[in-house]
């Protein structure tokens, strides 16, 4: 089986698809009689172990992301692999490519639905285009062979939407990078704060839809006892005095250290898709405070940590008391254990292979074989 996945969201800075992507490039590189091809854009034509880049002219102030623009160089990738499957990862020109591929090549091809396309534009132009944008998902999608999204919230829209064949498949997090075994007992002392302060932790982009201002606003509620450290690129640079801001994009064993060596992870956005910093947070050995909005309530349990109401600071100030008073290292060590029987990306790789057979019309094993 040859499968060849193709998205323009791939740049040094890039967060959960590039993570899903390179997971599973990575995982079916030693499955036996699977071949996978990932596309992605670059400077110029390339190839090196499996991964494809092809031209796309660099976006302005993108942070290394590029958009592609001439849909011919990205079908005739495609057209010369001859995959037996592609997946899209992105609503844009990429995904017209892949089914013009489809239409030349007569193989299925599969959407996964990473963004809420109709929500960020919405955020960023208003409310007057949702219409359209709706209208263009619809479309789109509708000519799936199957949609993939990665909570039931964004099943949900896109099946409001009209389009057909919607199955949820959740996302997964590295067990090995994001470990309680990486947490570094002198990071308080890096932040200057004492052993009984609380040290919670946010890590991501600074962007309008993860609502910093509402964990900002709760620390200052919740007063010295407590400590936020602020990770990520395009921070807030005014800060309570109980806050550290560390304003830039950091590697995923940094992040990992940082987030094993905190208390608690705070999550003030209400429109995740998935909300893949709260797996990597579990899986570190540390639960979790965030709203009860998108994908949260699919991730957050009772056993890993606590749901507040959103946009509401002092429901989560209430909250991270709460969590502290019901002892929030038995509660890490539960949330720990959920992401290794639930998250670890062999699962969901075997999962999707499960997808692809679907589609294919082919006989998968129910039982992972490893």
């Amino acid at each position: 089986m040859h499968i060849a996945d193709i998205t323009m969201f791939y740049a040094p800075a890039s967060g959960g698809v590039r993570t899903y992507l390179d997971a599973k490039h990575r995982r079916l590189g030693i499955k036996p009689g699977i071949c996978h091809s990932l596309l992605i854009p670059g400077a110029h034509l390339s190839e090196q172990d499996g991964v494809y880049t092809v031209p796309a002219p660099a976006l302005p102030f993108g942070k290394g992301y590029r958009f592609p623009l001439r849909l011919g160089p990205w079908r005739n990738v495609l057209r010369d692999l001859q995959p037996d499957l592609i997946e899209v990862g992105d609503p844009y020109l990429t995904a017209w490519a892949a089914l013009d591929a489809k239409r030349q090549l007569d193989v299925p091809v599969i959407g996964f639905y990473h963004s809420d396309l109709p929500m960020l534009v919405s955020n960023r132009m208003g409310n007057w285009v949702t219409p359209n944008v709706e209208a263009y998902v619809s479309k789109l999608y509708g000519n799936f062979d199957r949609v993939l999204a990665p909570s039931q919230v964004m099943a949900d829209k896109l099946i409001g939407l009209g389009v057909k064949n919607v199955f949820v498949q959740p996302l997964g997090v590295d067990l090995q990078t994001f470990n309680p075994s990486v947490r570094d007992p002198g990071l308080r002392a890096e932040l200057g704060i004492d052993e009984n302060t609380h040290l919670l932790i946010f890590a991501g982009r600074g962007s309008k839809e993860k609502n910093l201002p509402v964990l900002l606003n709760c620390m200052k509620r919740l007063g010295r006892r407590y400590h936020l450290l602020l990770v990520g690129s395009s921070m807030p640079t005014l800060v309570p005095r109980n806050v550290t801001v560390l304003d830039e994009f950091c590697p995923a064993a940094q992040v990992a250290r940082l987030m094993a060596s905190a208390d608690a992870l705070v999550h003030a956005g209400d429109q995740e898709t998935f909300g893949l910093v709260v797996l990597e947070a579990m899986a570190s050995g540390i639960p979790v405070v965030a709203v009860a909005a998108g994908a949260f309530q699919e991730i957050v349990t009772d056993q890993c940590g606590l749901l507040c109401a959103p946009n509401n600071p002092v429901a989560m100030a209430n909250t991270v008391r709460e969590l502290f008073s019901q002892g929030s290292a038995a509660l890490g060590k539960q949330a720990r254990r959920h992401v290794e029987q639930h998250y670890a990306w062999d699962t969901v790789v075997h999962s999707l292979l499960g997808h692809y057979h679907a589609v294919l019309g082919t006989q998968w094993p129910l039982i992972a074989n490893g």
